[in-house]
């Protein structure tokens, strides 16, 4: 009889988004969900997060995060927002306690590699990844946005999640035919 006068239990939300993420945009996500959820009324806050690292590839893979939500019924609302903010398909959520996380997301990714080592010396002294990036990210206003990056031992990676790979990539193409420092740059789907 007194259920109903009870203080709903909060629930840990497990997350993993297949974003390669930097931890330092990892929190900047964190912070954005956090404080939309608080604005909602929501009782939601990070306990935990990771990045999780492929050793073999040498680079970032997918991103944990640790959620405490005031009340199970809000777990949908967000994963709602969360998914709409980040979360590429291959992602994956549970409640604390499961073990068969369930998948969501819709966002494609696109990986864009710029060769660091190949290129003629006059090329780097007079472009920058900032350029690229910069540019990029205009090109793709409206369907998508650079979500982190990565210095890599021979490539600099700019990662960028939108509605769709394609599309990402039919905007940015006639900019990296054009622009020196993305020649032998590597196009890639992450998601």
């Amino acid at each position: 009889m007194f259920d109903r006068f009870r203080k709903p239990r909060p629930v840990d939300l497990h997350v993993r988004l297949t974003a390669r993420l930097q931890p330092v945009h990892r929190h900047e996500l964190e912070d954005a969900l956090v404080e939309f959820c608080r604005e909602q009324g929501w009782g939601v806050d990070v306990v935990g997060g990771g990045t999780v690292f492929n050793k073999q590839a040498g680079e970032i893979e997918a991103a944990d995060i640790e959620l405490e939500v005031e009340s199970a019924h809000l777990v949908p609302e967000v994963l709602e927002v969360l998914g709409a903010m980040l979360a590429p398909k291959g992602s994956t959520w549970s409640l604390g306690g499961e073990d068969d996380p369930k998948p969501f997301g819709t966002m494609e990714g696109l990986a864009l590699y710029l060769n660091d080592t190949d290129l003629p010396e006059e090329v780097y002294a007079s472009t920058s990844a900032g350029e690229v990036y910069d540019e990029c990210t205009r090109l793709i206003q409206g369907i998508g946005r650079i979500n982190s990056h990565l210095e890599l031992p021979e490539e600099t990676a700019l990662y960028m999640y939108g509605q769709s790979f394609e599309q990402m990539r039919e905007r940015i193409q006639p900019f990296l035919d054009s622009y020196p420092l993305c020649e032998r740059c590597r196009v890639v789907q992450i998601a």
